[in-house]
C-alpha cells in the first residue's frame, strides 16, 4: 500500500503544481509565469517527486507511463489497476484543493476552463482534433522514450528524475499551445470534472492519446535500445 499512497501523493503535487501554476499565476497581472513558468512548473513536480519517491513506488504519476512501463517489461501487470487508481484519485484530490483556492477569488469562474485539456475550440491556440491527437501521441511517445532511457541500467545512475522533469518541461513548451498539455491521463481528469461540459466529453482524448503514444514509446525503446548481446 505504500507505493499506491505514493504514487496518490505524487500525482496529486503533480496536478497541484502543474495545473495551479496555469490557474493561479500564469495570467497573474504583471507578474504572470506565463507558458514557460508553467511548463517548468509541470517539470519541477517530477523531478521533486521522482528524488522523493522515485525509491517507493517509482515515480510513475501518470497511466500512461505505468501502462508504458509495462508494456516495456519494467512493471508487473497486477500493480496496473491499483496505480492508475491511486493516481487518477491523487489528480481528482488536487483538483478539489486547487478548486477551492482558485473559487476563493472574486470573479472565478470554472467554466473559463480551470486549466482543463482540449481540442477544436477548446484548444489554446485553436488546434483541430486531427493535430490535439498527433501532439499527443508524439509528446507521449518522445517521454516514455526518455524515461525508459534514462532508467535504464546502463544510464548514468541517478540521474534520471533530472531528464525525466527536463523532458515533460520541453513537452509543455512545445504542446501547450495545442491541448494545454496532457500526456498524462489523470492530469486530465483531475481538472477536467471540476468543469464538466465540454472538458469531460473531450476527455476521451486525453487518454486515448497518452496510452497509444507510450505504447509506441515503449516499442520503440525496445527497438533502439536493445543490448548488443540480445541483438
Amino acid at each position: 500500500m505504500n507505493r499506491y499512497g505514493a504514487e496518490f501523493i505524487g500525482t496529486f503535487w503533480l496536478v497541484l503544481g502543474g495545473c495551479g501554476s496555469a490557474v493561479l499565476a500564469a495570467g497573474f497581472p504583471e507578474l504572470g509565469i506565463g507558458f514557460v513558468g508553467v511548463s517548468l512548473a509541470f517539470g519541477l513536480t517530477v523531478l521533486t517527486m521522482a528524488f522523493a519517491i522515485g525509491h517507493i513506488s517509482g515515480c510513475h504519476l501518470n497511466p500512461a507511463v505505468s501502462i508504458g512501463l509495462w508494456a516495456g517489461r519494467r512493471f508487473a501487470a497486477k500493480d496496473l489497476a491499483p496505480y492508475i487508481i491511486a493516481q487518477v484519485l491523487g489528480g481528482l484530490a488536487a483538483g478539489g484543493v486547487l478548486y477551492i483556492i482558485a473559487s476563493g477569488q472574486t470573479g472565478f469562474d470554472v467554466a473559463a476552463g480551470f486549466a482543463s485539456n482540449g481540442y477544436a475550440e477548446h484548444s489554446p491556440g485553436g488546434y483541430s482534433l486531427l493535430a490535439a491527437l498527433v501532439c499527443e501521441v508524439v509528446m507521449t511517445m518522445m517521454f516514455l522514450v526518455v524515461i525508459l532511457g534514462a532508467t535504464d541500467k546502463r544510464a548514468p545512475q541517478g540521474l534520471a528524475p533530472i531528464a525525466i522533469g527536463l523532458c515533460l518541461t520541453l513537452i509543455h513548451l512545445i504542446s501547450i499551445p495545442v491541448t494545454n498539455t496532457s500526456v498524462n491521463p489523470a492530469r486530465s481528469t483531475g481538472v477536467a470534472l471540476y468543469v464538466g461540459d465540454w472538458a469531460v466529453a473531450q476527455l476521451w482524448l486525453f487518454w486515448l492519446a497518452p496510452i497509444i503514444g507510450a505504447l509506441l514509446g515503449a516499442v520503440a525503446y525496445k527497438v533502439i535500445g536493445k543490448e548488443p548481446n540480445n541483438a
